[in-house]
């Protein structure tokens, strides 16, 4: 049983940005059903958009400010590459989305764009890196190919339709908040 949790742990640890993800759609949830007004789908789109930008850019970020800065070395061999003092310039990177997460998550809709664009371009880039990774390296790390590969272009993604979304739609009267 002890080996099952470490696993378990060891998973979600290791795919932060599909946990942080999950966890933002889970505390959406909660905020939809202790809202005070009719849930319509602009305050579905509002507590997704909000949940998302925190967790999602805010929490992810600052989690891989965390990991390639203080574990550096871990985190290289993670992804299949030699640790270098890149890990220190990518996780400071890290830290600014991390700050204009937190700071965007329950602010304007141009904030929180501001928010998703710079991560976003970072992880779909990275994306690119994984896949070139892969043709010419033959680097299937779990770091590398794994299920952050996906999450690097799939998370992206999920934020840009929230945003064309609460654009389409509009942000829900505030005083039920």
């Amino acid at each position: 049983m002890a080996d099952v949790i470490g696993t378990t742990i060891r998973f979600f640890l290791s795919n932060y940005s599909f946990t942080f993800l999950i966890i933002g759609l889970i505390v959406s949830a909660i905020a939809l059903i202790r809202l005070r007004e009719p849930v319509t789908q602009a305050w579905v789109v509002e507590k997704l958009l909000a949940w998302y930008v925190f967790f999602s850019i805010g929490i992810d970020n600052f989690y891989n400010f965390v990991m390639h800065v203080f574990f550096g070395e871990m985190s290289a061999r993670f992804i299949g590459w030699a640790d270098s003092p890149f890990q220190f310039e990518v996780g400071t990177a890290s830290l600014g989305f991390a700050a204009v997460g937190l700071l965007a998550a329950f602010r304007s809709f141009d904030l929180r764009l501001a928010s998703i664009i710079g991560p976003s371009i970072f992880t779909l880039g990275a994306a690119v890196g994984h896949i070139q990774q892969m043709i010419t390296a033959h680097n299937f790390a779990p770091g590398n190919a794994g299920l952050i590969f996906w999450t690097d272009i799939l998370v992206p993604v999920f934020g840009f339709a929230l945003l064309w979304l609460q654009h389409r739609l509009g942000r829900p009267n505030a005083s039920a908040q």
